[in-house]
């Protein structure tokens, strides 16, 4: 059996499920998902987790990004991406600074609402909202018309501008907005209509909203090119193989498996006893004598979640502040 996590250097092409499917295949493992989804056009970092692992993906879910972008500004898509059908006529106009677009970004650094793309995993009323697109651009195709469209905010609006308005395709529902924090925001290069952004975001964020939102933003529409993901949580790239190298070698593949006890690093760990590792896989809440020691991180009251390791240093599983004071509970055990 096989647990822990494998770090793919996913390249363009394959859907992040499609490398889940010939993963199994190469480590002989069905119990294998992949953390944050990367979409068929983007490369970069794709956690998997196997084995016992999959139980620990909610954790790395909500895990910051870090991306390289490449937004083409002119032409806007459906998809606010370059395989999607692109949307009204291409920009013929002067294009937009350096300093401009620097301006523009401004407005989507920090904290803000974001409208997820149509064509995207989003829920609406139990239906992926990509399904509903697809069904809208297949009624567009057919000479039908669309359902009346809906003001992506209520009545009367807040201020806004408005290129926070989803692409066209969007069926009469549309995802709900998000809150999402971008921490960084840099403009790396400006090469005619390709802007090249290095992006550090909070779980959530669509970087296709971003080219979508910024093309609107200029007044020339845009959509993105190329994504590559450098980071998800504390992984980079240095972390990961390349797809086809896991293919072309099972052994390599399955050596680069991190092992469950090195998961998870950016928790605070707590030490168990004996007597402590028996209580947690007992489901039991643990109090300061289930620990080797008090390590002293203010573990009781932050309200965020701790590995717990046993004495050999392997991982026990997950624990989270208890609603009794000086208790934690137990919300995951892997033994």
């Amino acid at each position: 059996m096989l647990d822990g996590l494998l770090v793919i250097d996913k390249p363009s092409g394959p859907s992040s499920h499609d490398v889940v499917a010939r993963m199994r295949r190469v480590l002989g493992e069905r119990r294998i998902g992949h953390t944050g989804t990367l979409d068929p056009l983007a490369t970069g970092v794709l956690p998997l987790v196997i084995g016992r692992a999959t139980r620990l993906a909610r954790f790395m879910n909500a895990a910051g990004k870090a991306y390289e972008a490449v937004i083409r500004l002119g032409i806007s898509t459906d998809t606010a991406d370059a395989e999607g059908t692109p949307i009204g006529s291409p920009f013929s106009g002067a294009l937009p600074s350096r300093d401009e677009i620097n301006r523009a970004l401004d407005a989507f650094r920090g904290t803000s609402l974001q409208q997820p793309p149509a064509f995207s995993a989003k829920k609406i009323e139990g239906q992926r909202s990509y399904r509903i697109a697809r069904r809208t651009r297949q009624l567009l195709s057919t000479g039908g018309a669309p359902p009346p469209p809906v003001p992506a905010f209520p009545d009367p609006a807040p201020p806004a501008a408005a290129w926070l308005q989803p692409p066209p395709v969007a069926d009469s529902k549309s995802p709900a907005m998000v809150s999402v924090t971008v921490y960084r925001l840099e403009l790396v290069r400006v090469e005619d209509a390709r802007v090249t952004l290095a992006v550090d975001c909070s779980a959530g964020f669509y970087v296709r909203s971003l080219a979508h939102d910024l093309g609107q933003a200029l007044g020339t529409g845009a959509h993105l090119a190329g994504l590559r993901r450098t980071r998800s949580g504390d992984i980079t790239l240095a972390a990961s193989i390349s797809l086809a190298e896991a293919e072309a070698d099972r052994e390599n593949a399955r050596a680069a498996v991190m092992p469950l006890a090195n998961m998870l690093p950016e928790l605070h760990a707590v030490v168990l006893t004996p007597d402590g590792v028996r209580h947690a896989v007992q489901g039991r809440e643990l109090g300061p004598g289930d620990l080797l020691a008090d390590v002293g991180l203010g573990i009781w009251d932050v309200g965020c979640h701790v590995r717990m390791l046993d004495p050999a240093g392997a991982l026990v599983g997950v624990a989270e502040p208890s609603k009794s004071p000086g208790l934690l509970h137990p919300s995951v055990v892997l033994m």
